[in-house]
């Protein structure tokens, strides 16, 4: 097991050094081996913050990491969910498009010795079949060197998404003997493409025993709190913080405070705030957030019907240190959309946020 295995454990090599060490998946879990946290970070990640990186990286060996992969895979599968599958393979795929440009443009810009966890550009384009299929443009007068790209049409067309918008569609891209002129952060985007399509082929899959299943029954049962029912999120169209779970209207206070959120409570407060139909803009005003880090969270908390992923449960924010149960209020209101909305109907007059005279943001509850 190599330390660029780890670094792309999709790539061909990684699956054949973990069948070739002839580990037991299985054996793994009953045990409770490291790198079955690693795997259950890896998707938790995943589906909350849009990234499978390690939040201590240092905390992982190489061994660890790559057998987090087929154990994140099996713990995806077990969700048996279409959202689970997509907002994990979209995360894997962003995970390892930072990784590579960072990779390839170190290559490019300081030369250094070769370091063995990185992937190279020929290594990349092998690895997706690609490495006939492209071809670096001589630069003209005044142009950087390696800026432009020809790329064969059909492997242009494999990796596309129509999604993109028109500068992506074959009628506005320039087209000579059956290549396209690309840029090199585009061929990287469609490489993006390529790796989320490997991921997610063949996801769930099925096959998995059921004692496998038994033994990963509480990272199921966690899991699964992050992909509570749509259903959940009744339609609260009103925002008035000083009605807030009071776990949330902490986060939100110490998020005006200008404190540091971390990875989960910035989460469980953006997905209640989603599950108010806020938009970013709307979230960056009451709670004085990173605008940019907003909008990428919101990325993977939305999507054309509203809001994809509701807030955890109010058990899983027990278990995240969020919600203190004040009140033995789960007994009556287990999930924090259902308790903001019994108090709004226990209130004798609500006011939204929004329509407030100076739009206060300084009124959720301490």
């Amino acid at each position: 097991m190599e330390p660029r295995h780890a670094r792309y454990p999709f790539f061909a090599s990684a699956r054949e050094a973990v069948r070739e060490s002839g580990v037991d998946l299985a054996a793994l879990v009953a045990d409770g081996d490291p790198a079955v946290d690693r795997g259950r970070e890896r998707v938790e990640r995943a589906l909350t913050e849009g990234t499978v990186e390690a939040t201590e990286p240092r905390e992982w060996d190489t061994r660890d990491e790559l057998l987090s992969y087929p154990i994140a895979r099996i713990l995806v599968s077990l969700l048996d969910s279409r959202a689970a599958v997509e907002k994990y393979a979209e995360a894997e795929a962003a995970t390892a498009h930072r990784r590579f440009t960072e990779d390839l443009h170190q290559a490019r810009d300081d030369g250094a010795r070769p370091d063995p966890a990185r992937v190279d550009q020929p290594a990349l384009l092998r690895e997706f079949d690609l490495d006939g299929a492209v071809r670096v443009e001589d630069p003209k007068p005044g142009q950087v060197e390696g800026k432009w790209l020809w790329l064969g049409v059909g492997a242009y067309l494999s990796y596309v998404d129509p999604g993109w918008g028109d500068d992506w569609r074959l009628v506005n891209r320039e087209l000579v003997d059956g290549e396209v002129r690309t840029e090199r952060e585009e061929l990287y985007r469609l490489l993006r493409e390529a790796v989320e399509d490997r991921v997610g082929d063949g996801l769930p899959f099925e096959g998995v025993g059921d004692e496998l299943a038994d033994e990963l029954e509480a990272e199921i049962g966690d899991l699964r709190d992050l992909l509570a029912d749509r259903s959940v999120a009744a339609d609260l169209d009103v925002v008035a913080p000083e009605h807030f779970p009071p776990c949330v209207g902490k986060l939100l206070g110490r998020a005006q405070g200008g404190d540091d959120l971390d990875p989960y409570e910035r989460f469980s407060l953006l997905a209640f705030l989603a599950g108010l139909n806020l938009d970013a803009d709307e979230v960056v005003a009451l709670t004085g957030l990173d605008p940019g880090l907003v909008a990428d969270r919101f990325a993977y908390l939305r999507d054309d019907s509203g809001a994809q992923y509701p807030p955890p449960s109010c058990r899983t924010l027990g278990e995240y240190g969020v919600c203190e149960n004040e009140h033995n209020h789960r007994s009556v209101a287990p999930h924090p959309l259902e308790y903001y909305s019994r108090k709004l109907r226990e209130a004798d007059e609500v006011v939204d946020w929004r329509d407030r005279e100076h739009t206060d943001v300084g009124d959720a509850p301490a």
